[in-house]
């Protein structure tokens, strides 16, 4: 007994000096630890978090001048009347030369931005680089060579659920604001956010004008971009997410090394979800992990022998619940070397080495269509591998697509959308950029138009 006691105190202060125990998680012990403050931290990270101010010059035209008797009759003069748009969120300093990371959403379409700082400096900012497909944005301060406060950012990998964390920010514009709460779950996929479905959801009070703001974990690192809330009533009920510091690391790597854009693994398969009768057919015992529907010949997926129904379970170790975890922990691998993946096929494991490679984009050749018709103002691309699994296409889809309709646009007026294949116009095959911007050019009464959205064909008639 002597010496079963002897162990086990032995054993004990062994783990009190062991790392795993200075980040043991635990719940206070006594009424003095309850008093405890995060102030400490509050006042390390507050100068890293940035107001960010945008503003945007549109067209307002009273659609009464277009008719000459009310503009005889009401002396109306003059044309489109300019009037300024502002839209207000938080940003964090990410390097000290200057670097702000926010949302896309924050600074989307703005002819200015301004940083505002905690000691109520602001400068002019310009934007080095926007990548919509994660809603994170990089900013860079103008006029000013001076060393800022940063936040180191964290792995997100390490948080749990119940971790205490702070939000960041300026919301509703009333100054910076810190509140606090926990992580309340991980690996959000079904928020519909952006293209990289995998957020932080916290309970830390996030508002209007949290965008872009900071959370932060009790060691004072970025765990994460605060970035949405749902709510009914537009203010905060306890719902809110962020993006995750280790994808906040990939967009800040290309901004820094001079990229305009993010530059990303590319897979070269189509994956969908295991439905619960996928599961059965499967003989899973729950509907988990990512099944391949396509391999794109030739793609980094072809090359490491992955196969059509086969079923992804995990990536370098890390479970993969679906396809939205999959593309996220893909996402954030960097560029060069290998990653393992495991999978199932036909029942027995199978693991392979992929290379992590971007897609060929070879052959894009944007050009925005300038031709009096429907498609007049829109950014359109040809359909390149990078292109395809930028907007989530199938590699063998053929036309053109819409990258952009343009704000204020015929073709945004129209409707076509991001993403939109056109495939004809006026009964001509459209293969290429050249094409639709020849068809465009075109007098026609009446423009009959095949679109693929979302996998579906539409036929329009406009005009006639």
């Amino acid at each position: 007994m002597t010496s079963i006691r002897t162990f086990a105190v032995l054993l004990l202060s062994l783990l009190a000096a062991s790392p795993i125990a200075a980040q043991e998680r635990r719940v206070p012990q006594s009424a003095a630890e309850l008093r405890l403050s995060y102030a400490p931290i509050v006042q390390r990270v507050q100068p890293a978090v940035v107001n960010v101010y945008a503003a945007k010059v549109v067209q307002n035209r009273n659609p009464f001048l277009d008719d000459p008797v009310f503009r005889r009759f009401f002396g109306l003069q003059g044309g489109p009347q300019e009037q300024m748009q502002r839209s207000l969120g938080s940003g964090v300093m990410i390097d000290p030369s200057g670097l702000v990371v926010t949302n896309v959403h924050v600074i989307e379409g703005a002819d200015e931005v301004k940083v505002s700082l905690s000691d109520k400096r602001e400068f002019e900012a310009e934007i080095v680089l926007k990548d919509s497909r994660t809603d994170l944005a990089v900013l860079k301060l103008k006029g000013t060579r001076e060393s800022f406060v940063t936040l180191d950012l964290a792995n997100s990998d390490d948080l749990l659920v119940g971790d205490v964390v702070l939000a960041i920010g300026n919301p509703f514009g009333v100054g910076q604001t810190v509140t606090h709460g926990i992580v309340s779950a991980l690996a959000r996929t079904q928020v519909g956010i952006t293209d990289y479905q995998f957020f932080i959801q916290t309970d830390a009070a996030i508002n209007p004008g949290n965008s872009g703001g900071a959370l932060v974990d009790m060691t004072g690192r970025l765990a994460g971009i605060n970035t949405a809330i749902y709510s009914k009533s537009g203010g905060s009920q306890g719902i809110g997410f962020a993006i995750p510091a280790n994808m906040v690391r990939v967009v800040v790597a290309s901004a820094k090394s001079g990229g305009k854009a993010v530059k990303r693994p590319w897979l070269g398969a189509r994956l969908q979800a295991v439905t619960p009768e996928i599961a059965e057919s499967l003989g899973l015992r729950s509907p988990t992990g990512a099944l391949v529907a396509s391999v794109v010949a030739n793609s980094p997926a072809a090359k490491a022998g992955i196969k059509s129904s086969d079923l992804i379970v995990s990536i370098d170790g890390q479970t993969v619940d679906d396809p939205n975890a999959f593309d996220y922990r893909f996402a954030t691998r960097p560029l060069g070397g290998t990653a393992q993946i495991e999978l199932q096929r036909g029942g027995k494991p199978v693991k392979v080495a992929i290379a992590l490679e971007t897609a060929p984009d070879t052959g894009r050749n944007e050009m925005v269509i300038n031709g009096r018709s429907p498609f007049q103002g829109a950014k359109v691309a040809n359909i390149s591998p990078a292109v395809a699994d930028e907007l989530h296409l199938d590699a063998d889809t053929e036309g053109v697509v819409v990258l952009e309709p343009g704000d204020g646009t015929t073709a945004a007026n129209v409707g076509f959308q991001k993403g939109d294949v056109i495939m004809a116009v006026n009964n001509q095959k459209i293969a290429k950029t050249v094409d639709l911007d020849k068809a465009a050019r075109e007098t026609a009464r009446v423009w009959r138009i095949t679109v693929l959205r979302g996998g579906q064909q539409i036929n329009v008639t406009l005009g006639g």
